[in-house]
């Protein structure tokens, strides 16, 4: 094996399944947090489909963040705010990676949730009217030290890559700390530096704004 090929990513136990039942894990979150009980709409959104998913406070943009939380808005439907103790509870996909980072090549094992499932739980407002509309979407993620790197839709969505993207729980079999959030793990890049560290912040909007309002 050549070094380059040491270096490309063995993704792991990643399947059409994992992905449903973590949605519908996702989704049950929601609507644990935004809570059922003496309010009769809420209750009926319990009982619907994931697409149905209840909303997010309105005012959970703008409410501090606080240690171990990453927060999940931008241009979507239902912001909203996830814990490291939440990403635990859903299934869990493992990826051995490796790639290079300031401190030489690395060699890791990791565990967590597929990032586009927890995004698609937001429900992004991707423009249907335009044809695959979602192509025009961008993610940015945020972590300690307002360390940020960016990332097209198509990457994370698995209707268009292959990789699969996580929000990692854990690193070779030790737990990430609960004040310190998760990691983003992305399996088929070479280098480290969209390996967020201490997530807590993720981002989703489209070009648009940016491309249509260029000179």
């Amino acid at each position: 094996m050549t070094q380059d090929e040491g270096r490309r990513t063995v993704v792991g136990r990643g399947s059409r399944r994992v992905a449903q039942v973590c949605a519908a894990a996702v989704t049950a979150l929601l609507i644990t947090s935004c809570g059922t009980a003496d309010d009769p709409k809420a209750a009926a959104a319990s009982s619907a489909p994931a697409s149905a998913s209840p909303s997010a406070s309105p005012t959970a943009s703008s409410a501090p963040i606080k240690p171990g939380e990453v927060r999940i808005g931008g241009e979507v439907d239902k912001p909203y705010t996830i814990t490291l103790a939440d990403l635990r509870k859903l299934p869990q996909v493992e990826a051995s990676v490796a790639f290079i980072s300031a401190k030489g090549d690395q060699q890791h094992t990791y565990q967590g949730v597929l990032l586009h499932e927890v995004l698609k739980a937001a429900q992004p407002r991707f423009d249907q009217s335009k044809k695959n509309g979602q192509l025009r979407g961008v993610v940015a993620a945020t972590g300690g030290g307002d360390y940020r790197a960016v990332f097209a839709w198509a990457e994370l969505d698995p209707g268009f890559a292959k990789s699969q993207i996580l929000l990692a729980v854990s690193e070779d079999g030790t737990a990430f700390e609960d004040s310190a959030g998760p990691r983003l793990v992305v399996p088929q890049d070479t280098r480290g530096g969209r390996y967020v560290s201490e997530l807590n912040q993720l981002w989703v909007g489209t070009v648009d704004p940016v491309v249509d309002g260029a000179h």
